[in-house]
């Protein structure tokens, strides 16, 4: 920009700031946020419709055909048919992409009600929050796929409450949440099927290591991944010592226990525990017999960096996605689950950063 055009600029912009000036009220002009408020508001309304259009002729030439009315970052735009489709707004949308993206990146942390007043209060245009659903349930993310070849993955359940039920049924629904590599986030609601394509396509390493809890569920999944000598199940170290805190009674036996299944030792864990009469000492020792083969060296796992010996990654994971899914008072029709799922992990994903 030249100086001339600087100078230009100036000139023009002290003109309009004095209409703009003369048509404001000024009992909002008494604090700088009642500034700030009003200069932004007139902006949007008289001079960013002004402006923007000429960028839009710019890029596409104007011709023949209907307008489409679009609420922008930039105030309210008119833009024809051929120009929307070569500047990438999605058909019959009357939201521009830049909005559409700030209005999901506030639904996927807070309730539609919040995102309405959130997305008023920082950008000066109104998105109702039935419109803010709306957007988040025509989105097709895509499933993030791993940069680099895939050695290690996680799942686990989350809970989301549902609200289109029978009184008698539990309110409360499980999800399965995926970590890859401790990165990347995917979560599926009674979708199994998609969940174990969704991993398979992966470039998986051999072996690749599979991390889960005692479910039941979890380990079903990871048996459709890969073939059985081309993955590694390895039980979560810190829920197998949860169970076998469980068993209660002498600590010192408890240490020993631990000492021993920290090396993998199952079989003289398992002896420890002969002599004890207490119900928790059958369960653990069942237990210790249907994961044995998952059950390693994790002491010689974690010096040497083999893989993970926790699945905490996905537990963040649930953490994390439940934060939208479960504020509070939150509960979902089934239908919006999905969606929901979707819109969080691509916000975790950083497909909504830019």
């Amino acid at each position: 920009m030249t100086p001339e055009e600087q100078e230009r600029i100036r000139a023009c912009s002290q003109e309009i700031a004095e209409i703009l000036y003369r048509n404001s009220d000024k009992a909002s002009l008494k604090t700088l946020e009642g500034i700030e408020q009003t200069v932004r508001q007139q902006m949007l309304e008289h001079v960013s419709p002004e402006v923007a259009p000429f960028f839009v002729n710019g890029a596409v030439r104007p011709g023949k055909g209907r307008s489409r009315p679009l609420k922008s970052l930039v105030g309210k735009l008119c833009l024809q048919k051929h120009q929307a489709e070569r500047l990438g707004v999605k058909p019959r949308s009357r939201i521009s992409g830049g909005l559409e993206k700030a209005c999901l990146r506030l639904s996927a942390n807070e309730s539609f009600q919040n995102a309405e007043a959130d997305i008023a209060a920082l950008t000066g245009i109104a998105v109702g929050h039935s419109t803010q659903q709306r957007l988040v349930g025509r989105q097709a993310w895509e499933l993030p796929e791993a940069k680099q070849g895939v050695s290690e993955i996680s799942i686990d359940g989350g809970k989301v409450r549902l609200r289109d039920l029978q009184d008698s049924d539990s309110r409360w629904r499980d999800y399965k949440a995926v970590r890859l590599q401790g990165t990347y986030y995917a979560a599926f609601y009674q979708d199994n099927e998609s969940l174990v394509d969704y991993l398979n396509a992966q470039r998986l390493l051999k072996p690749v290591v599979c991390l889960g809890d005692g479910h039941e569920g979890v380990w079903n999944l990871f048996g459709q991944i890969a073939s059985a000598d081309e993955r590694r199940e390895i039980l979560d170290w810190y829920h197998l010592k949860e169970n076998l805190y469980k068993v209660g009674g002498s600590l010192k036996r408890l240490k020993k226990a631990e000492s021993l299944l920290w090396q993998g030792q199952v079989e003289q864990a398992k002896a420890l525990f002969a002599d004890c009469q207490r119900k928790q000492a059958r369960n653990f020792e069942a237990y210790l017999d249907k994961h044995r083969s998952r059950i390693v060296h994790y002491a010689d796992t974690q010096t040497q960096q083999l893989c993970s010996i926790g699945s905490g990654a996905v537990e963040s994971a649930v953490k994390q996605i439940g934060r939208r899914l479960q504020i509070s008072g939150a509960h979902w029709n089934r239908v919006s689950v999905n969606p929901m799922l979707n819109l969080r992990c691509a916000y975790l994903n950083g497909l909504l950063a830019s």
